[in-house]
């Protein structure tokens, strides 16, 4: 949640969204909707903020308060801002076939083990950046699932398919490593 550029000359809004990122990241501390008024809500955030990072509590946002306000936002901000997207390159009609080897591997073959725990009949390979022959079977199986030609084969169309269904993947996986946790 960063300021939009409109609060550009509207330093209540931006503390109001400093601070409710802040508190995001730091359940301890209240939130503030960012409405631009400094009322009750946002001096009562202040003081709390300013009591935590050791600093007069009150309630008014002074030069080393704001200072301090701006060091903890970014760290937060990246706490609660969605994880950064990871865009894997391949060259323009690329294709990695069997026994190639190759940096994206690295990635696709961590995927497949996410795969292989979230959907049945998927089997995980190792981790070895070769495409080697139960990394070509579980990229088979994945392109079966997903009513693509069963190249066993990494090309553009196979890795947009891997990045379009990891989340949900991941999602699952993380049920299912949960269910497994409880269980023991």
């Amino acid at each position: 949640m960063r300021p939009p550029e409109s609060f550009v000359g509207q330093p209540v809004r931006s503390l109001q969204t400093m601070l409710r990122v802040i508190a995001e990241s730091d359940r301890t501390l209240p939130s503030v909707i960012p409405d631009g008024i400094y009322g009750q809500q946002t001096a009562t955030a202040v003081s709390a903020f300013q009591r935590k990072y050791g600093l007069p509590a009150t309630g008014v946002a002074d030069q080393r308060t704001w200072d301090t306000i701006t060091a903890v936002y970014e760290p937060a901000l990246i706490q609660v801002d969605e994880a950064q997207p990871l865009y894997i390159i391949l060259d323009p009609l690329e294709i990695i076939t069997e026994n190639q080897q190759h940096p994206n591997l690295y990635v696709v073959q961590g995927m497949l083990q996410v795969f292989a725990l979230a959907y049945e009949g998927l089997v995980a390979p190792e981790v070895t950046g070769i495409l080697d022959i139960p990394t070509a079977q579980a990229l088979r199986s994945f392109q079966e699932q997903s009513g693509l030609p069963m190249t066993g084969t990494l090309d553009k169309q196979t890795w947009k398919h891997l990045a379009l269904q990891y989340p949900s993947a991941s999602l699952s996986a993380k049920k299912t490593l949960s269910k497994r946790d409880i269980e023991r």
